[in-house]
C-alpha cells in the first residue's frame, strides 16, 4: 500500500473511533448481549497457556478490555495496550482497572517496538480495521518472542446456513440503526456491518498465519459464526 494510502486510511480510522469512543465499550455489550466479556477472558487465557508472561501486548487496544482482563488474571507482570486512536486510549485510561496499563499511540503495520520484546500479544477488532491483513500478522510475529502465541478476536462474515439472512438484517439494519440512535454516528455503524461482510473468515485468517510463519494454529467461530477467534504461536528456532 502506497504511503500516502495508508496515512489516509489511518486518519479515517482515528476519525470515525475517536466519534465514537465514549459509547464504544455501551454499543460493544449491546451488539454482542454482553458475551465480549466471555470472549476477552478466552483471548487472554489463550494467549498464555503456559503460565503468565513478563510483559504482554494487547494491539488495537481501544479502551483497553482485553488489557484489564489480563492484568485481572495476572497473565502478564506488566501491559502494554496499543492503538491507533488517542480518544479511545484516553477513554480506557478513565476505566477502573486501567492503572497498571502502559498506553501507547501505534500503527499495527509498524509497530514502534523492537522485536521480539513481548511475550504473548492480543488483538481484539482490530484486523478488519487495518488496510493489510498480512502485514498486521507480520509485525505481530515480529514483536512477540520465540514459543510466544497470538491470539486474535474479530467480527466474520456469516456462514451459509439457514440463519444467514436473519443475521445480515441484523446486521445491516438493526446494528447501525442502534449504533446511530445511541452514538448519533450513523457512518461509524454502517461501516460495521459493510467491513463484517467483506471480512476474511476464520479458514482464511488462518491461512495468512501460516503462511507469514506462525504455527500451533487454532481457530473458531462463535456467536452464531459472526465473531472469528484466531490463535497461532511464533516457532522456538
Amino acid at each position: 500500500m502506497p504511503p500516502s494510502t495508508h496515512a489516509a486510511w489511518d486518519r479515517r480510522i482515528q476519525r470515525m473511533f475517536g466519534s465514537i469512543a465514549g459509547r464504544y465499550d455501551l454499543m460493544n455489550t449491546l451488539m454482542t448481549f454482553g458475551r465480549h466479556r466471555a470472549w476477552r477472558r478466552e483471548v487472554v487465557r489463550r494467549c498464555v497457556p503456559g503460565g503468565p508472561v513478563d510483559v504482554l501486548l494487547d494491539l488495537g487496544a481501544g479502551t483497553g478490555d482485553i488489557a484489564r482482563e489480563a492484568l485481572r488474571q495476572g497473565a502478564a507482570g506488566r501491559v502494554v495496550a496499543a492503538d491507533l486512536t488517542p480518544a479511545m486510549m484516553r477513554v480506557g485510561r478513565a476505566r477502573s482497572g486501567s492503572a497498571g496499563i502502559h498506553w501507547s499511540g501505534a500503527d499495527a503495520l509498524e509497530l514502534p517496538f523492537a522485536d521480539a520484546t513481548f511475550g504473548a500479544v492480543t488483538a481484539g477488532y482490530l484486523l478488519r480495521n487495518v488496510p493489510d491483513v498480512r502485514r498486521a500478522f507480520q509485525e505481530m510475529l515480529r514483536v512477540v518472542r520465540p514459543g510466544g502465541y497470538v491470539v486474535c478476536l474479530d467480527t466474520c462474515p456469516p456462514p451459509q446456513t439457514w440463519l444467514r439472512p436473519l443475521i445480515l438484517v441484523h446486521l445491516g439494519l438493526v446494528i447501525p440503526l442502534s449504533g446511530g440512535l445511541i452514538t448519533g454516528q450513523w457512518g461509524a455503524y454502517r461501516y460495521l456491518p459493510q467491513s463484517t461482510r467483506a471480512f476474511k473468515t476464520p479458514a482464511e485468517l488462518l491461512e495468512l498465519m501460516r503462511r507469514v510463519g506462525f504455527e500451533d494454529l487454532a481457530g473458531q467461530r462463535l456467536m452464531l459464526g459472526t465473531m472469528g477467534l484466531v490463535s497461532g504461536r511464533r516457532p522456538r528456532v
